[in-house]
C-alpha cells in the first residue's frame, strides 16, 4: 500500500463520507479513490459493514414526527452517491435516524422521570411540613387553652393567694399557692427552689387535724402553674425535705416552709 493511499485512509474522509458529512469536492475525491484503489474499496466496505451492524443493534422505532424531521434534515445534505452503495446508504441513514430518535426519546423520558421524582419529593416535603405545622398549631392551641383556664382560675374572686417563703434552711425558696374553696381547686407556682443533693427532694403537705397529707413533690421543672390535690379543711401548707422519690410520712424536723390557711 503506497503512501498516498495510507494518507487518504488516515484522513478520516471515508468515515465522513459514510456519515454524509463530506462536501461535494470531498465526496467526489472519496468516490474516485474507492473506484480506483481496491485497498480503499475494501476498507470502505469494511467500515460500511461495521457501521451497519452498530446501526442494527441500536435501531429502535422512533416517534413518527421526530423520525420524519431527522430524515428530512439528512435528505437536505448534498451527498454524492455511488451506484453500488446507494441502497445500503439509504438504509444506513434510516437506521442512524432511528437510533438518534431512540436516544432523544430515552433522554427526554429520563428527564421527565427525574423532574417528576424531584417534584414528588418536594411535594412530600411540603406535606410533611404542613402536617408538622398542624401538629404545632394543635399543640399551641391546647397550651393556650390551658393558660386561659388557669388565668380564669387565678382571676376568680373566690381564689385566694398564699405566698410561701423558705426559712433559714432554704432562704431562696419561694412558691405561690392559689386555692379556691368554692370550686375546690388548688394550684402552686414554683418561683425558686434552692438546689438539694441528688438523693433528696422537696415535698409539699396539707396539714389537717393531727394529720399530714402529701400533695406531691416539687422540683425546678415545676416553674409554671401546677395543679395540686384539693384538701378540704386544710389548716396549713408545709414544705419539707424528704428522700428522693418522696415520703409517706412528713419529716416535720426537715420543714423548710409553712403557711397557715386559717
Amino acid at each position: 500500500m503506497n503512501e498516498k493511499i495510507n494518507t487518504f485512509l488516515s484522513s478520516g474522509l471515508l468515515e465522513k463520507y459514510l456519515l454524509g458529512e463530506t462536501t461535494s469536492a470531498e465526496a467526489e475525491m472519496v468516490e474516485t479513490y474507492i473506484l480506483k484503489y481496491p485497498e480503499v474499496q475494501n476498507t470502505y466496505n469494511t467500515l460500511q459493514y461495521n457501521l451497519e451492524v452498530v446501526a442494527k443493534s441500536n435501531a429502535v422505532e422512533a416517534p413518527k414526527g421526530i423520525l420524519n424531521n431527522i430524515l428530512e434534515a439528512l435528505d437536505e445534505k448534498p451527498v454524492v452517491k455511488l451506484n453500488t452503495s446507494y441502497k445500503s446508504k439509504k438504509w444506513y441513514k434510516f437506521s442512524v435516524a432511528a437510533s438518534i430518535a431512540a436516544l432523544i426519546f430515552a433522554g427526554t423520558s429520563y428527564l421527565f422521570y427525574s423532574q417528576n421524582q424531584k417534584l414528588s419529593e418536594e411535594n412530600q416535603v411540603v406535606v410533611d411540613e404542613i402536617f408538622d405545622l398542624r401538629s404545632d398549631i394543635a399543640q399551641n392551641n391546647k397550651m393556650l387553652d390551658n393558660v386561659m383556664r388557669q388565668l380564669l382560675k387565678l382571676n376568680n374572686p373566690e381564689t385566694e393567694k398564699y405566698i410561701i417563703k423558705g426559712n433559714e434552711r432554704a432562704k431562696d425558696l419561694k412558691t405561690v399557692a392559689y386555692i379556691n374553696p368554692k370550686e375546690k381547686t388548688s394550684m402552686i407556682d414554683v418561683v425558686s427552689l434552692p438546689q438539694l443533693p441528688e438523693e433528696q427532694c422537696y415535698q409539699i403537705w396539707a396539714e389537717l387535724q393531727g394529720k399530714m397529707v402529701s400533695l406531691g413533690i416539687l422540683s425546678e421543672s415545676d416553674r409554671q402553674l401546677k395543679s395540686l390535690p384539693y384538701t378540704e379543711d386544710a389548716l396549713a401548707l408545709k414544705i419539707t425535705i424528704e428522700p428522693k422519690g418522696g415520703n409517706s410520712i412528713a419529716s416535720v424536723e426537715n420543714s423548710v416552709a409553712q403557711i397557715s390557711l386559717q
